[in-house]
């Protein structure tokens, strides 16, 4: 069987059109990522987990209820705008937030070598959510990110078995897709004063 990551749906797969980011492909490569995650089992990544799982939720249930009128992401939050009540756009706020996160800490590992996993996660923290909490929540975090993966058990477990050189070409065209999409979105947010990553 191929390792895990030959066969989840990369962030570099899925289609952007003059229209914007294809809603269902997003969201299954965002789905593939909490995959992802779970082989390193419950609780490991356990905080980004349960708050990519819930931003993701509320984006598929509009998705889903709006599919005809919610082909692209944009579609999806311009539609919403017309709407009183605004549930999945605040969702794409959040889920983007994390998904910057997890670019900036898998960038910040594969730029630089000699650091550990936990310090990637704690700068890409500090640059990109460290704001937007509280001093309870920045400090339950700052153990959270204590409890990563060694950089080394990391790579195994996402290779299964496989070649952590094919790996790491693979994760590099993993992130220039998921940093395409990130700053498209977050662009496309701030643009249209629906909401800042």
């Amino acid at each position: 069987m191929a390792p895990y990551f030959e066969t989840v749906k990369s962030f570099a797969d899925v289609p952007v059109i003059a229209e914007g980011i294809d809603t269902k492909a997003f969201l299954d490569a965002s789905d593939g990522l909490i995959q992802m995650f779970e082989l390193f089992g419950p609780g490991v990544f356990g905080f980004i987990q349960s708050d990519l799982r819930s931003n993701i939720a509320g984006v598929r249930s509009r998705y889903e209820a709006t599919h005809v009128s919610s082909g692209t992401l944009e579609e999806l939050v311009r539609n919403e705008g017309k709407e009183a009540s605004k549930h999945a756009t605040p969702c794409l706020v959040r889920l983007t937030r994390g998904l910057a996160l997890i670019y900036h800490a898998l960038q910040n590992m594969q730029t630089d070598a000699s650091v550990e996993l936990h310090v990637c996660f704690k700068r890409s923290y500090d640059k990109v959510l460290r704001h937007h909490h509280s001093f309870v929540i920045r400090s339950l975090v700052s153990v959270a990110i204590r409890s990563v993966p060694r950089r080394s058990d990391f790579y195994k477990c996402l290779a299964q078995g496989g070649s952590v050189e094919k790996l790491d070409l693979e994760l590099a065209r993993w992130l220039v897709g998921l940093n395409a999409i990130v700053n498209r979105i977050r662009g496309f947010l701030a643009d249209g004063g629906y909401g800042r990553v």
